[in-house]
């Protein structure tokens, strides 16, 4: 069954570089943007009716349908999902240490004591 545009949990983004990602936001078509599930316990029709009026804008047509097998396209996805969590923690790991290497610029200065307690300015 073709993807239900239709459907309540159906979602469409168009990003600058005029790619279109169209998905399930519930998860449930693990072979979107082409199909959903046959026969999904999720699907709700839309809230849109024949009292709403829809805009001209345009969705670009869906591209074609890989000509490999759903379950090797499975696999592939599975896989391509395997290394990104692979990478997370070495990335976050990386990341956290950029920031804790800064230094603070906006906070003040140390100096030494000199006995005041009341200061304007460290400058």
């Amino acid at each position: 069954m073709p993807m239900r545009e239709d459907c309540r949990h159906f979602e469409s983004r168009t990003f600058d570089d005029g790619e279109v990602a169209r998905l399930c936001i519930l998860d449930l078509a693990p072979e979107a943007p082409w199909r959903c599930p046959e026969s999904c316990s999720h699907y709700e029709p839309s809230l849109i009716d024949e009292t709403l009026q829809v805009g001209s804008l345009v969705r670009p047509p869906v591209e074609a349908e890989p000509d490999e097998a759903p379950d090797a396209i499975g696999d592939l996805l599975d896989d391509a999902e395997r290394i990104v969590d692979e990478a997370e923690p070495e990335v976050l790991r990386e990341l956290k240490t950029e920031s804790t290497g800064r230094k603070r610029w906006w906070r003040r200065r140390q100096s030494p004591d000199d006995g005041d307690d009341f200061r304007l300015s460290s400058r």
